[in-house]
């Protein structure tokens, strides 16, 4: 019994409520197209990885759409095998999910040295064949920010948004403050969140990113980062990608920011909180 239980609790950084909630409020803003709607359920369902062909104008990219789940590293190995990733681009838009599983993909892209952004993947038809395009209005919610931060180049546009949330039980997250709580639940968390403070160390993430993610409780509203919240953490490394679709293919990295700063920042704001 015991066995079981610790199978199913499985963490995430995103309230199934909230989530739940943000979607309904973004499928009902008028002017979204039925398109919209569909990529944001699409959104919400295990993560789909597909190469986006749109040669010979311009370099294809990997569409990685869904959330996170245990099958998820082993679904992206079988993808891989059938095409040359290393250096190449992926386009993100995912609810989150599983922190263990979404920590061992990221370290699947950063050792393929990828780009990654967030985006939907569009194909429009035109008179000859199917043109393909990013659009930018798209979601990158929990667990989908810290894969975000594992590609070698990183670029959010400034229509897409970058949400976080702290680290919870999938299955408590709905009734999170009533719900009861073990010492083996509390030391799971504490390991977890050291799991993922070095992922995002080794990624080249600030302690800002921790911060503002762990403090954020599932009962509340994720919280989006600005786009200097979005620096300040290294979530942007470039100040210009070439748009995918497109044969521009100008890029300029940032400077990223030290880690003695990284420490220094995190260390003065939790002694200005005791």
């Amino acid at each position: 019994m015991l066995a079981r239980r610790a199978t199913t609790r499985a963490w995430t950084l995103l309230s199934v409520a909230t989530c739940c909630i943000a979607l309904l409020g973004l499928v009902a803003i008028p002017g979204r197209s039925a398109y919209a709607g569909a990529a944001l359920e699409e959104r919400q369902l295990p993560m789909k990885f597909s190469w986006v062909a749109c040669q010979p104008n311009c370099r294809g990219w990997i569409s990685a759409v869904g959330i996170v789940t245990a099958e998820t590293p082993g679904d992206f190995d079988a993808f891989a095998r059938d095409y040359r990733l290393k250096g190449e681009t992926v386009v993100l838009d995912s609810g989150g999910g599983s922190v263990n599983d979404a920590i061992a993909l990221g370290r699947r892209f950063r050792a393929l040295e990828m780009f990654t952004t967030v985006g939907v993947s569009v194909l429009t038809p035109s008179a000859r064949d199917e043109r393909a395009h990013v659009s930018p209005e798209a979601y990158c919610e929990s667990m989908c920010v810290f894969l975000l931060l594992s590609g070698k180049s990183r670029s959010v546009p400034e229509q897409a948004h970058v949400r976080v949330h702290q680290i919870w039980m999938g299955d408590r997250a709905d009734n999170a403050r009533a719900a009861s709580y073990s010492a083996y639940d509390l030391m799971t968390v504490e390991r977890d969140i050291g799991r993922l403070a070095k992922y995002t160390f080794d990624m080249g993430g600030a302690g800002d990113l921790l911060s503002l993610s762990l403090n954020v409780p599932p009962w509340e509203d994720l919280h989006e980062l600005s786009r200097e919240e979005l620096r300040a953490t290294n979530l942007i490394t470039t100040d210009k990608v070439a748009r995918l679709g497109s044969t521009n293919a100008a890029v300029v990295e940032l400077a990223p920011k030290s880690l003695q700063r990284i420490f220094v920042s995190t260390a003065a704001a939790s002694a200005g909180q005791e």
